[in-house]
């Protein structure tokens, strides 16, 4: 069974009377004969492309999304293809090929092996499926057994289901990884070529002021792969003429965000001025003397005209940089006749693959310097991000709250403040999370009891409190905890 993904390039020549009407990057399942019908009635593989047609006003937006429900439907229907299996058919002889299908995915050969959450996502992707198919009478019933749990929460008991099919996996807050501050300092300084005493190394890899550029602004704003890596140079904010520790605002896109979502992140002055420097020197040496030409796969060339920070004329047109999608930003060229993209490659073409470059980053530092470092990924440095960010707002909450206790001596006034400045409100939306539950779990790992009580007792001495009930507090969660 192939898997492809739906380019509407040149559809004209197709012989429509219109442009078909499929989201670009919808995955596509097509059998081996590339026929979609049999007797008369859609195969399984044409009625699990409607399913994935209807994802996008289906709760799940993001193409990686439809991808990674694709290859998980994929997957499942091959193996009942090579059963003999009908996938509509009965549901004893599909729970009988569920339990097959499991066997192998666990105990198969070695490249067919998944692990715990692997197969936890792929096996809900398609339960999904047989409840649309069921709503859809495409078949008789769901082959899949559901069983009826209860979670406690800070609004109570909660009655959930959970499809028995699944297996048990870590807790997030078990396999949620980030870098503490001397690790962050190795990491971004081999990115940038340099060895633990800030000193050149000897390694003579490429791009280094752009690889230590990115890293320090992907932590210091906490944005998704996806998200910097298709950054314009045009939507990097100005650099403030004076250097300051108050952060700067950088919003971010909703065609480059998870889900869609608008949203508004911020970062560090220092950061700011390494991209600058690299797009100003490093990135400008790259592309003088050359003309981008996008790959013809993305699609024809977008040329841009009168650009400024808001948008610019595309072929002609105004358009905002708002609204353009990952590829359409791939195909930018700029008045210069270069990437808009800001991260290019030595040939001064976009650059893509941040996980490989991190990821050897690492096994440099493992062979290098630190046999224990981990291997570092984009969301690991999002999560450091968040695990800095975070203790950075504690100290600054309990600061700004013990001042405000020194001035006015009321009560009500620290409430008020309390109620409206929460450390994890504010991370919660620069991280972009949908609710502070999500945001929670980056915190599991962190020594927040330690932390709170350190930075509010020195904030206490520093406006002369006493902060001994404070301190009574923390001992009596202490002992409620054991």
């Amino acid at each position: 069974m192939h898997l492809i993904f739906f380019k509407p390039n040149q559809w004209e020549s197709w012989d429509l009377g219109r442009r078909p009407l499929i989201p670009e990057g919808m995955p596509v399942l097509v059998d081996d004969d590339l026929e979609f019908e049999a007797s008369g009635a859609l195969r399984p593989a044409a009625v699990a492309n409607l399913w994935l047609r209807e994802l996008p006003v289906s709760g799940a937006p993001a193409q990686k999304t439809w991808k990674s429900y694709a290859q998980a439907l994929r997957s499942w229907l091959e193996f009942l293809a090579a059963a003999g299996v009908d996938p509509f058919g009965d549901r004893e002889e599909v729970r009988k090929a569920l339990s097959s299908f499991s066997e192998f995915r666990f105990s198969g050969p070695l490249e067919s092996r998944w692990d715990p959450g692997t197969w936890n996502t792929n096996i809900n992707a398609v339960a999904r499926f047989y409840q649309w198919a069921v709503d859809q009478e495409y078949c008789a019933s769901v082959p899949f057994t559901y069983t009826t749990v209860r979670r406690e929460t800070d609004a109570g008991v909660r009655t959930t289901t959970r499809n028995t099919a699944t297996v048990r996996k870590a807790k997030p807050h078990v396999t949620v990884k980030y870098l503490e501050a001397d690790y962050w300092q190795l990491f971004i300084r081999a990115l940038a070529g340099l060895g633990p005493d800030g000193e050149p190394d000897g390694f003579r890899g490429r791009n280094l002021g752009r690889n230590s550029a990115m890293g320090a602004l992907v932590k210091s704003g906490g944005q998704r792969a996806q998200e910097f890596t298709h950054l314009l140079t045009y939507e990097l904010p100005t650099l403030p003429a004076r250097r300051s520790d108050v952060p700067v605002r950088f919003p971010l896109a909703a065609q480059i965000t998870k889900g869609k979502k608008p949203r508004e992140t911020w970062a560090s002055w220092d950061s700011l001025a390494d991209m600058w420097q690299y797009i100003e020197l490093d990135r400008a040496a790259i592309t003088d003397g050359r003309e981008y030409r996008p790959d013809p796969r993305l699609g024809k060339p977008l040329h841009v005209t009168a650009p400024d920070w808001e948008g610019g004329k595309v072929n002609g047109r105004r358009v905002s940089w708002r609204k353009l999608t990952l590829s359409e930003r791939l195909r930018l060229v700029t008045p210069e006749g270069t990437p808009a993209i800001i991260a290019l490659q030595s040939d001064g073409t976009p650059f893509t693959d941040w996980a490989t470059t991190f990821r050897r980053t690492s096994e440099r530092i493992r062979r290098d310097y630190q046999p224990r470092f981990p291997t570092v990924g984009p969301h690991v440095i999002r999560h450091t991000m968040a695990m800095a960010t975070l203790e950075l707002l504690v100290k600054g909450y309990y600061q700004q709250a013990a001042a405000l206790v020194a001035k006015t001596g009321e009560d009500a006034a620290l409430a008020l403040y309390l109620t409206k400045a929460d450390p994890l409100l504010v991370l919660r939306d620069l991280l972009g999370h949908s609710s502070v539950t999500t945001t929670e779990i980056y915190i599991q790992r962190l020594d927040v009891q330690r932390i709170y009580q350190d930075l509010y007792t020195a904030a206490g001495r520093e406006n002369d409190l006493a902060m001994a009930e404070a301190a009574a507090e923390f001992d009596s969660e202490e002992d409620e905890l054991w």
